[in-house]
């Protein structure tokens, strides 16, 4: 196995304000606490310690006994739990939504960067304890996003009608799902593996939250991961008095949206992640998952006939803050409040809304997390790189757009020179006597001289670009087995961790997919990595 690194700028995939977060960009340095190095580290561990209540973490350690009452728990997750009541202990989060069968590829990256930085950070720190935590994204009510995953080219969805939270819903349907990708995997050893980890989680529980919990612990209990799923009456009565600073003083809205301004201040070429809204909850009840409003004086919840007094709103999230279900917007805070947290690792999407949230933070006087671009990867097969071997593709080369790869490597295998480059260089040459000649008689000819160059330069782009696309003709053979390679590693024209399931990988590697991982990815090496077999 090789392994090699691109800087994320160079794979043509990642923003703009996600390269110039991790090149440190000092014009960034006012949305985040403290950069993700270990000198950063050292200064949030100190932060943390000093604000996370002794009470907070026996809130946190009973909810975590609660959730996995039932769970066949590993030495190395139990011990982890036990940890949390101690004071010189924290954790690093990765959160992520109920994907069926953990979806894309990624969902794996993520926790294996939380599980190698709490490795890296005991290295760094032994005094102190470090907990790496899965925040399963139970409240999500985006359905259409998780019920699907694809393997070697086939979609596999789970067709049902879906509303309210999507970790309250139930299994049933999957069994057809099931069946239709037991016949495609076949019948090998690592296949038997991938049927029955999909037929315990969810043939055989409840909702797609145990059956979420269960499959997490199954593939990473023996690195002890901690499982967090927030939609927990204890857990959100620490959310309460934030809650309220959110609906009834909107300090959320405010801070955000002043950020927002300053974003776009900063860089126009920097996108708005998410807006904020004036109350950023949504109320949690009886299959339905609705958004909070503010309307003439009275507080509703949204295409609903509920409504409440402020009295009855205080009421309410004091006697039932089950009910209160947070939007992406007040999420992070939530985690923050009930977790010793010192980073938050996400994708580039993640980290750029997160950059929005510090100055709400500051207001809500919670520290704010160091933020971790997640580990990207792109898995080579050892059939894919000899193909590049042969066709002379280096790992940067394949990045490219389809286009710009195969008119750079066309220009490279030709037997004749496309680059018209010292052709342009003469003719500028020959233009400076033409203006050299006008400016001594005429300088109204220099207009003229101006458009005949121009001419003469796009004839000369033309002839070029004809030529370019005469040399793929003849060399068609060879276009056609670049693209095909290029769309190979790189599904639909995108990152093969947003598009492939792990199963497509475990059905290759087996047992050792997983370690070869945890050896590739390293959580503070804030490039791209590259890992080809051999």
């Amino acid at each position: 196995m090789d392994i090699d690194c691109l800087p994320l700028v160079k794979t043509g995939y990642f923003s703009k304000l996600i390269c110039d977060y991790v090149a440190a960009e000092t014009k960034l340095k006012p949305l985040y606490n403290r950069f993700p190095n270990l000198d950063g580290f050292k200064g949030q561990i100190e932060e943390k310690g000093k604000q996370f209540t002794q009470s907070q973490r026996s809130v946190l350690f009973g909810s975590l006994i609660e959730q996995y009452k039932g769970i066949n728990v590993s030495k190395q997750t139990n011990a982890n739990i036990e940890l949390l009541k101690e004071k010189n202990t924290f954790t690093v989060v990765t959160g992520h939504q109920l994907n069926l069968f953990t979806g894309p590829l990624y969902f794996l990256y993520k926790i294996i960067s939380a599980i190698n930085l709490t490795k890296e950070l005991k290295k760094e720190f032994p005094d102190q304890n470090f907990v790496p935590i899965y925040w399963m994204a139970t409240e999500d009510h985006d359905f259409d996003e998780i019920n699907y995953f694809n393997f070697k080219g086939l979609k596999f969805q789970w067709n049902k009608e879906a509303s309210g939270a999507v970790g309250h819903l139930p299994t049933e349907g999957l069994e057809e799902v099931f069946a239709l990708y037991s016949k495609t995997i076949g019948d090998s050893k690592n296949a038997q593996v991938l049927k029955e980890l999909f037929e315990s989680a969810y043939l055989k529980h409840d909702t797609l939250t145990d059956a979420t919990r269960f499959l997490a612990n199954e593939i990473f209990k023996d690195y002890g991961l901690v499982i967090v799923d927030g939609d927990d009456v204890e857990l959100k009565k620490l959310l309460v008095p934030y809650m309220k600073k959110d609906i009834f003083e909107q300090t959320a809205f405010k801070k955000v949206s002043e950020t927002i301004e300053e974003i776009t201040q900063i860089s126009s070429d920097y996108p708005v992640q998410v807006n904020p809204r004036e109350i950023n909850y949504f109320y949690l009840k009886d299959g339905i998952r609705e958004r909070l409003v503010e309307s003439k004086g009275k507080y509703a919840v949204n295409d609903t006939a509920i409504t409440f007094t402020n009295e009855e709103l205080v009421s309410e999230m004091e006697n039932f803050p089950e009910r209160f279900s947070p939007n992406v917007i007040a999420r992070p805070l939530y985690q923050e409040v009930i977790l010793p947290n010192l980073c938050y690792i996400g994708g580039g999407g993640e980290i750029a809304y997160w950059l929005e949230l510090k100055a709400s933070f500051d207001a809500m006087q919670v520290t704010f997390p160091i933020l971790l671009v997640r580990n990207s990867a792109l898995i080579i097969t050892e059939k894919q790189a000899d193909k590049l071997e042969r066709m002379n593709i280096s790992k940067s080369d394949v990045f490219l757009s389809q286009n710009s790869l195969i008119n750079k490597k066309i220009r490279e295998i030709s037997n004749i020179d496309i680059d018209f480059a010292p052709q342009k260089k003469l003719l500028e040459e020959q233009f400076k006597e033409m203006y050299a000649l006008a400016e001594k008689t005429d300088k109204s000819f220099l207009g003229a001289v101006k458009a005949q160059e121009v001419k003469q330069k796009k004839g000369l782009d033309a002839l070029e670009k004809r030529l370019l696309q005469a040399q793929k003709r003849k060399l068609k053979d060879h276009v056609v087995r670049m693209t095909e390679l290029q769309n190979d590693i790189f599904p639909n024209q995108s990152l093969q961790e947003r598009q492939l399931n792990f199963s497509e990988f475990y059905l290759a590697y087996g047992e050792a997919l997983l370690p070869m991982l945890f050896k590739a990815l390293e959580p503070l090496n804030l490039n791209f990595t590259v890992i080809t077999q051999k």
